[in-house]
């Protein structure tokens, strides 16, 4: 120990001993006091005891059975977009199981229409050019713009809420689809980044028309998956769009998302 600290606690000591020797002496050099009987007063009453106590959120309403989910799934998506106008090209039935059955197919190179939870685009695919140097028109583009404003009016972070809420009629939906052992949410970010993956296109776009429907001339782009090549086909305006929501919509859905590892490793 240092001496300076050695010298701080000899000085502490005698003063704490001074002064219980001078309180011994002062004590006892004063004349005795007569007791007094003096009534003590009442207790004062106990004080009631106060909790600081949480107020718990209210437990969510329990979700409904899958096959009787269209109308909360229509509301939902009504108080997503906001705009009522725009849920008329919303299909009104096994809404659940065409988003799942439409995302699995994405990815590949054909979906069908029967599985689409929307309407199908109106009016018919508009061209231009002379039948040997076709390309898409730029009027084309005008079909999709209901479709790209409710994209706009969507909130990422609303619509993941309300994905990862529903998540388990999403999950059976895909068990249904027979996929029993797989992972709704793993093809659902396969998608996602499969979509962001189409090339930003530059009007304008040649076609080739081999038969009765439309292909791109390119064979790079018309070698994509079913979903790029809708992407591309709505114009590069409208793509552009379209991927910046899709963008949000997976950087919010990775904010709750963790790897977890399954089975053992061999």
């Amino acid at each position: 120990m240092k001496k300076n600290n050695l010298i701080a606690i000899a000085v502490g000591a005698i003063i704490f001993f001074g002064a219980l020797i001078g309180y011994y002496y002062w004590q006892h050099s004063q004349p005795k006091p007569v007791p007094v009987q003096v009534q003590a007063p009442p207790p004062p009453p106990p004080k009631p005891e106060v909790r600081q106590v949480i107020e718990a959120p209210p437990a969510p309403p329990p979700l409904p059975a899958l096959a009787d989910s269209d109308s909360f799934m229509l509301d939902a998506l009504a108080g997503l977009i906001g705009d009522k106008s725009l849920m008329k090209f919303f299909r009104t039935e096994r809404i659940i199981h065409n988003i799942v059955a439409t995302i699995d197919n994405l990815p590949r190179r054909r979906a069908p229409l029967s599985v689409m939870p929307v309407e199908p685009a109106p009016g018919k695919f508009a061209v231009a050019g002379k039948e040997d140097n076709q390309t898409i028109s730029p009027k084309n583009a005008a079909r999709y713009a209901p479709y790209v404003k409710i994209a706009e009016a969507i909130d990422a972070k609303k619509l993941v809420g309300l994905y990862i809420r529903l998540y388990p009629l999403f999950q059976q939906a895909y068990e249904e689809l027979g996929y029993p052992k797989k992972y709704f949410n793993d093809r659902l970010i396969v998608v996602l980044d499969d979509l962001l993956a189409a090339p930003d296109i530059k009007e304008p776009i040649r076609l080739v028309r081999p038969s009765v429907y439309y292909k791109f001339a390119d064979p790079d782009l018309e070698g994509r998956s079913i979903g790029q090549r809708i992407l591309m086909r709505t114009g590069s305006k409208n793509e552009a769009i379209i991927k910046g929501k899709l963008r949000e919509i997976r950087q919010e859905l990775m904010l709750h998302t963790h790897e977890q590892q399954v089975g053992k490793a061999g």
